[in-house]
């Protein structure tokens, strides 16, 4: 398999697959990144903990529809190129 833009698109769609089927109360929660761990104070800077379960939560949220399209297009693509 040769390093092509293709695969490098299709590595990323793999990742954001992986953060959107990251279940909160089945997985995050039994390693501590539920979403009432790390809740800070007012005016304190969000850890990288509480910064990763807010892009887990985003990609969620917003990638939703659109990982159904490239799913398709990229199973499409896969069927008729091998």
């Amino acid at each position: 398999m040769a390093f092509t833009l293709y695969s490098l698109l299709q590595a990323s769609l793999l990742i954001v697959n992986a953060m959107a089927v990251l279940h909160e109360e089945r997985f995050l929660r039994h390693v501590g990144w539920g979403s009432d761990q790390g809740i800070g104070g007012f005016g304190e800077e969000p850890g990288i903990k509480a910064q990763l379960t807010n892009l887990i939560r985003s990609v969620r949220t917003v990638m939703r529809v659109p990982l159904i399209a490239l799913n398709s297009v990229t199973i499409v693509l896969l069927l008729l190129f091998g």
